[in-house]
């Protein structure tokens, strides 16, 4: 089943100090709301973080919650939203339950230190974590059952908080021991606690599967990253909670759906209504950065959810979805170009996160702000996913070279793929030699260290530099650069390049490395004009950069990084699938329709502001006229239009591609190129 285009993600997180929950509802009110607002897909709640219950429950009668004035809230929505085909996964919580928290506290997790995670006693918080390796899980499986014999129509479920923690309490203690698992080492720990999550999902989507074969089944924890893979099969679809202002920031989005499209489920983003987060009740998020954040799902192959937080009395806010509405008007009327898409792309990002089992890697983080402000093709996998439809794959700056993994990219190097890499990437585990001999290179004998004995490369970094060098780029790969020297404020990997290795750049040292003996100015020493290790080399179809250039950008951004990879991308791929003249604030991608026998190009403008010291506002639209777009089509082209207008755009054929001009975009621009 494909999802719907215009969610919302309904929380509904009440406390029992609240009176009256559920007086104010109206149920052809509610559903009549949803819908004027061109909303067909609504998350209601059965059970919230505080612990209760929204229905009528026959299993477990004492959590209903004792201020509902509508014992049976739930099921009103469910039937008033299906009268209007609004469909209605139900919403459960699972680590965070403040109710079953205080009343079994055998059931709750133990951290290493001794300690319960998540909110303590005397503070505000239903943040306390409950251990899906106890009989909770028990009450988790009768909860659910309980709520196919309440509910008349069960269209899926969202099961919240289903995230990995360093759980030593005695039941998964008993078990690590059993599987000769040390529990005194975190990275056993975290594995441990990853095997009993996804056997929970499996466990779980097996119990629902016993009375639904078709209802709509996600497990959230906030992102979707590599550790996903292994549960897939346990999903329907995932769904992406990103809010921009509620601690993920507008770089989470496009690196976590460029890796969960990959996967081959549906995918579906989630933003919310709030200006800060969820819970922020009476507030209003910017129009324009709803229309980008909605809009940018669509560009990148994602169906829309936004979420909202119903009041304790039970009535939507008009003015909420007057908001949402004004935008998902919008998104209707693009839907029919979205619907069943698939990116096309040339290059793969490969994950570190796959490695470090960070979040948002700074490395991935750089590397799709460069791509996007490049307007580059391009998907993040990991070393699981098939290599073969990209013609460029990309190891940024902590890709570490198993041999299963350096035999991977020698065997897609040798089907004409092409590789870049940085820094630590190709190194093998210990980090005492290039096991990926693909890159041409090897570790300089003696590497610059510091006073302790540590590679200097692993110096802290600081905002004076102390280890900084210069690269000096040729006439090629310094194309669009002065032909001088340039600052690389992170230390790079020594090395040495084999016969058969091209040097593309140099690294020239600085006068002296920053101490309390020798210092100049208020930074990094001038450059010394001597030539030292190679910077950027190349070997066949492989370009290799020392530097992190990857995680440099992401943290200071010099445009000069960015112009080094472009221009190396060039040289492996002068050719991509899309080129425009418009400012990198431009957020460009292509999808493929396939049954329509179409390509779309959605083109974005919308310029996130640090107006405020917390997060990143959108509040202008600031249109741009006479954008240039240059295309590489697979075939003959048969129209280009404008869409959902469906204006004809005049188009020509130049030099094997073909170029179109768009006298204005303003904020999100459609364009189907018929074959």
């Amino acid at each position: 089943m494909e999802l719907r285009f215009r969610q919302i993600h309904l929380d509904f997180h009440t406390s029992e100090m609240v009176a009256d929950v559920g007086a104010k509802f109206d149920a052809e009110e509610f559903a009549a709301t949803l819908e004027k607002a061109r909303v067909n897909s609504v998350t209601v709640f059965a059970r919230c973080h505080h612990g209760w219950n929204y229905y009528d429950s026959k299993k477990h009668p004492e959590r209903v919650h004792p201020q509902l004035v509508r014992r049976n809230l739930l099921v009103e929505q469910i039937k008033a939203c299906h009268r209007r085909n609004i469909r209605t996964p139900i919403y459960t919580t699972i680590n965070w339950d403040h109710y079953t928290c205080v009343r079994h506290p055998e059931w709750r997790q133990i951290l290493p230190d001794g300690k319960l995670p998540g909110t303590a006693p005397l503070e505000p918080g239903f943040y306390g974590r409950l251990c899906l390796n106890t009989p909770y899980v028990d009450f988790l499986k009768d909860h659910v059952a309980d709520i196919f014999a309440c509910v008349p129509a069960v269209d899926g479920f969202f099961f919240d908080i289903v995230g990995v923690a360093e759980c030593v309490c005695r039941r998964c203690m008993e078990e690590m021991r059993s599987l000769k698992i040390d529990p005194s080492r975190k990275e056993e720990r975290l594995r441990f606690s990853k095997m009993v999550n996804d056997r929970f999902r499996h466990a779980m989507t097996a119990h629902v599967r016993s009375f639904s074969k078709d209802a709509t089944i996600f497990y959230n924890q906030g992102h979707v990253g590599p550790a996903a893979r292994e549960s897939r099969d346990a999903f329907s679809h995932y769904e992406l909670e990103s809010l921009p202002s509620g601690g993920w920031g507008y770089a989470h989005f496009p690196v976590a759906i460029r890796y969960a499209r990959t996967l081959g489920i549906d995918c579906m983003g989630m933003t919310g209504k709030f200006h800060n987060s969820w819970g922020d009740f009476h507030s209003f998020k910017n129009q324009a950065a709803l229309e980008f954040e909605c809009f940018q799902m669509l560009a990148q192959t994602a169906k829309c959810s936004v979420g909202d937080q119903l009041n304790p009395g039970g009535r939507l806010c008009p003015h909420v979805y007057e908001l949402i509405g004004s935008v998902y008007s919008q998104v209707e009327r693009k839907e029919a170009w979205c619907a069943g898409a698939k990116a096309v792309v040339d290059v793969a990002v490969l994950t570190p996160e796959e490695f470090t089992g960070e979040m948002m890697p700074p490395a991935s983080v750089g590397a799709v702000r460069m791509l996007q402000a490049a307007a580059q093709q391009f998907d993040i996998i990991d070393t699981r996913s098939d290599f073969s439809p990209y013609k460029v794959l990309i190891l940024p700056d902590r890709i570490q070279a198993t041999e299963e993994l350096s035999a991977k990219i020698d065997r897609y190097l040798a089907a004409g793929g092409k590789v870049i890499a940085s820094h630590e990437s190709g190194l093998n585990a210990a980090k005492t030699e290039f096991a990926l001999k693909a890159l041409g290179v090897r570790l300089r004998a003696n590497p610059t260290r510091l006073a302790d004995g540590t590679l200097a490369r692993y110096a802290p970094v600081t905002n004076r530099a102390e280890y900084a060098e210069y690269i000096l780029p040729g006439a090629i790969l310094g194309k669009g650069l002065p032909p001088t020297e340039h600052a690389m404020d992170f230390k790079g990997v020594e090395i040495e390049a084999e016969a058969g290795t091209e040097t593309l750049a140099p690294t020239v040292a600085s006068l002296f490395n920053r101490t309390w003996e020798h210092f100049c100015s208020h930074r990094q020493a001038p450059s010394s004009g001597r030539v030292d290790y190679p910077a950027v080399t190349r070997r066949g179809g492989v370009i290799y950069f020392a530097h992190p250039i990857f995680t440099l950008y992401n943290q200071r951004a010099p445009r000069w990084c960015r112009t080094l990879l472009l221009n190396a991308l060039d040289l492996l791929m002068p050719e991509p699938v899309l080129r425009h003249d418009g400012p990198t604030t431009v957020t460009a991608t292509v999808t493929e329709q396939a049954a329509h026998g179409r390509w779309v190009v959605h083109l974005l403008h919308y310029i996130p502001e640090r107006r405020g010291t917390d997060f990143d506002v959108i509040e202008d639209v600031i249109p741009l006229r006479n954008v240039t777009v240059s295309l590489r089509a697979p075939r003959k082209v048969k129209a280009v239009r404008c869409v959902p207008d469906g204006k004809a755009v005049h188009w020509r054929e130049k030099s094997g591609r073909i170029e179109f001009t768009l006298p204005e975009i303003c904020g999100h621009e459609m364009v189907e190129i018929v074959f």
